[in-house]
């Protein structure tokens, strides 16, 4: 089957340094993401084109609206509430005696509970974990022995989860139980080709097909999780793609995030927009993100 190809355009030039968690709020008509390292929250206006930047003292990695109009965030030390413009309070600290770890992709399924995935900062291998936390902060581990927990999506309708674990360059799949979140039965989805880099973010789109970013690869690629075959890909004039979403007012457009940590400077000339926030309009619309369900 001939894979259809199509071409991302640059939306920010943020240049930032670990562009990661895009996280569409159609509430808003806004798209959040983070620099990680950069300790950046960033808030992207579709209508006026124009962002706002917020600081924090410790590393974010990803940021989901709550059902209470503020803001969740995944940090190095765990999971905090925040008000848009208030100090962020610890809702629950996660792996709090390995220090050397740190939060990374995070999700909201559509029943407002949310899934965190670690990873060691100091590149010890399978010594991260994944993590579900409820509305009242009580968090219970579900997998171990992860190298670095990168995407994840959930196809309802057929009672699935998704997940990559970056290092193992593979997507895999789970029975997935919605009302009590359980997930079961671990198998192999697909593989990535090692020629186009580490499967990273992931998004699913209404199809029930997954759009996976590729971290050294500079696209993001569409695949059949039933049969394992690729069915699309957008090329990015960035090598390391980290996460991709479905947006806009109609969810058609799919945004892209980027880095350019640890780029030489040759490549920062070949690509001087690593970093930046891209878009595709790829044909297919995506599903609205969860957001948290916060305690009133």
């Amino acid at each position: 089957m001939e894979i259809t190809e199509f071409q991302a355009e640059l939306m920010i030039d943020a240049q930032a340094e670990l562009g990661e968690g895009p996280h569409w709020d159609a509430e808003s008509n806004q798209l959040y993401w983070v620099d990680i390292t950069g300790r950046k929250l960033r808030i992207y206006d579709q209508r006026t084109g124009g962002e706002v930047v917020r600081s924090f003292e410790q590393m974010v990695s990803a940021v989901i609206p709550t059902t209470t109009g503020g803001i969740l965030l995944a940090m190095e030390e765990g999971v905090y509430l925040s008000q848009p413009e208030g100090s962020p309070v610890l809702l629950t600290s996660i792996e709090a005696d390995l220090p050397h770890n740190r939060a990374n992709d995070a999700k909201c399924d559509r029943q407002g509970r949310l899934w965190v995935g670690t990873m060691s900062m100091d590149d010890e291998p399978k010594a991260g974990g994944f993590y579900v936390v409820d509305s009242g902060g009580f968090t219970r581990q579900v997998l171990s022995g992860i190298g670095c927990s990168n995407g994840m999506a959930w196809d309802y309708s057929r009672s699935k989860m998704y997940y990559i674990d970056t290092p193992t360059r593979q997507v895999d799949i789970f029975d997935y139980e919605e009302e009590s979140g359980r997930i079961s039965n671990r198998r192999l989805a697909f593989r990535i080709p090692t020629t186009t880099g580490y499967p990273d973010g992931m998004t699913i789109d209404s199809e029930g097909m997954l759009w996976v970013a590729h971290w050294g690869g500079g696209c993001v690629s569409r695949w059949n999780p039933e049969s394992g075959e690729q069915l699309g890909l957008i090329r990015v004039p960035a090598p390391l793609v980290t996460s991709c979403t479905f947006g806009g007012s109609d969810l058609t457009e799919l945004y892209i995030t980027t880095a350019r940590i640890g780029m030489h400077e040759k490549e920062l000339r070949d690509y001087p927009f690593a970093g930046g926030l891209f878009m595709a309009k790829p044909g297919v619309t995506g599903l609205l993100p969860g957001n948290f369900q916060a305690k009133k």
